[in-house]
């Protein structure tokens, strides 16, 4: 795998090229991708829409503005196909959200507590976004900033290529972050997300995707059916950050290792649910650690008999079962109310600059920073 994108990355050179609207890259009967204008934002600037399709007819939008998956059209066992994430039709709803529907989530994902970490002895004050903590990169984390589009011409594969350059102290974080996000779309129903980054200083990332799924497309999530590949998960304090503890989930309503109704127990009486008003933790994958992509979680949905699979690269999965959504969200002719769509983001652990038992989110000056995520569509 890492050979493949590898590949894929090296023959961006001379492929680079951006497209003006409503250009389609495809040759007869081949993968395409079809870019337009997404509206303009408030800074006067505009957003560009990139729809990439396979083969099967599986359609991924995505916007440079954040980053952020805008839809994924997938079919169910009948073959109806039905646009499976949240999200908005124009930019200036992304502007104004408070979601992260479907965004690219840095220079770090989920939590770092007091919104400060020590590194090389020099203690960094970060953005304050979440009562007293930091949360997806602050105030205007990368799911808030227009990226540099590069659209491969590729024949067999659709692969959009988005870059951005995080600048030294952009939301307290230490060194200009040069990143880079791919995601391609295969034959085989699968959306690819690969990350990538350097710094000119020590600094800390944590890069996920904050799509918000429901694979029946309407309705409440609480009948989908998790699996996931995880033993431990780690308890949060009342402010939601990591306590240090890696708790076992045996005998607690966060074993997941069965395929379970996300809403079967979701109303016990748990602190822990309390606090997240629902699901809202960082569980620990069994499987990973060479650096392939791993099966984390599976998600079916008995009606439709769509399947999500997550497959990656990272140490954990926050599972976050939509608790905060609450109606003043909606478009696409949808209203986005509590519950009505999860998240099974990939990340390295929140918090982690702060504790020592946790895997490391450090990247050192000049080294390269990888992670890969897939989410793969079936049915059954």
């Amino acid at each position: 795998m890492e050979r493949f994108f590898t590949g894929i990355l090296t023959s961006m050179t001379g492929l680079i090229m951006l497209l003006p609207p409503m250009q389609v890259l495809r040759a007869e009967n081949s993968p395409r991708i079809i870019k337009q204008s997404f509206g303009k934002y408030s800074e006067g600037k505009e957003a560009d829409l990139y729809i990439l399709t396979n083969k099967n007819g599986v359609e991924v939008s995505i916007t440079n503005y954040g980053g952020t998956v805008v839809s994924i059209k997938v079919p169910d066992r009948n073959g109806v196909f039905e646009d499976v994430v949240a999200g908005y039709d124009n930019v200036q709803d992304y502007v104004a959200g408070k979601n992260n529907f479907g965004g690219t989530i840095g220079r770090y994902a989920n939590r770092i507590g007091h919104a400060e970490f020590v590194l090389n002895g020099v203690t960094y004050k970060l953005a304050k976004n979440n009562g007293e903590n930091h949360l997806h990169g602050g105030i205007r984390g990368f799911n808030k900033v227009l990226w540099t589009a590069d659209d491969i011409a590729n024949p067999k594969l659709p692969v959009l290529h988005l870059r951005y350059l995080s600048r030294d102290g952009e939301e307290g974080y230490p060194g200009n972050l040069n990143v880079s996000v791919s995601f391609a779309l295969t034959d085989k129903n699968e959306l690819k997300i690969d990350y990538q980054a350097t710094s000119d200083k020590d600094t800390v990332i944590n890069l996920t995707n904050h799509s918000y799924f429901n694979l029946a497309g309407t309705g409440n999530v609480l009948g989908h059916q998790l699996t996931l590949f995880a033993s431990r998960f780690t308890p949060v304090d009342s402010g939601l950050i990591p306590t240090g503890e890696l708790r076992r989930v045996d005998g607690t309503p966060f074993d997941f290792r069965k395929s379970t109704a996300i809403g079967s127990r979701i109303g016990e009486n748990d602190e822990q649910l309390k606090r997240g008003n629902g699901y809202d933790l960082n569980w620990l994958l069994d499987t990973g650690g060479d650096g392939k992509p791993k099966l984390g979680a599976r998600v079916i949905e008995p009606k439709t008999g769509r399947v999500l699979e997550v497959w990656t690269t990272e140490p954990a999965i926050q599972f976050y079962s939509g608790n905060s959504l609450d109606g003043n969200s909606h478009d696409k002719g949808k209203t986005y109310e509590s519950r009505s769509a999860f998240c099974l983001e990939t990340q390295h652990f929140p918090d982690s600059p702060n504790h020592a038992n946790f895997p490391s989110t450090l990247l050192r000056r000049g080294a390269h920073y990888r992670s890969e995520t897939i989410y793969k569509f079936n049915v059954k």
